[in-house]
Parts: structure tokens; sequence; C-alpha cells
């Protein structure tokens, strides 16, 4: 039996497919270099449920 945290259960929610085709539609990773709108989201989530503070509280979580 696995153990998932409350955020892995959170991100499973959501749909990527229809993420993917919302970004398709708003090219927003066309010129995206290392980091892609999933991930950025993924990451911004974090820093909400985290309530980071800084740049190294994202960082620190996320490692």
């Amino acid at each position: 039996m696995s153990k998932l945290t409350l955020f892995a259960q959170i991100i499973r929610k959501l749909e990527p497919n229809k993420f993917k085709k919302i970004v398709a539609q708003y090219p927003s990773d066309k010129h995206q270099k290392g980091c892609n709108s999933w991930t950025h989201l993924v990451m911004m989530l974090f820093c909400q449920f985290a309530k980071s503070q800084s740049v190294r509280d994202i960082s620190n979580g996320l490692h």
C-alpha cells in the first residue's frame, strides 16, 4: 500500500488532458524554456497550500 500525500491526492484530481487542451488552445508553452504550464501550475498550487513566503521555501519543499 502506497501512502500519498494530501498534495499528491489533490493533483491526481486534476485532469491533465483537459489542461493540455487549454494550453494548446492558447499557446502558452510556445516559447517556454525549462518549465511548461503543467509544471508551473503544480508549483503554484504547492506555494499556495504550503503558504510559502520565498522562492527558497518552494525549492526546499519541492525537493
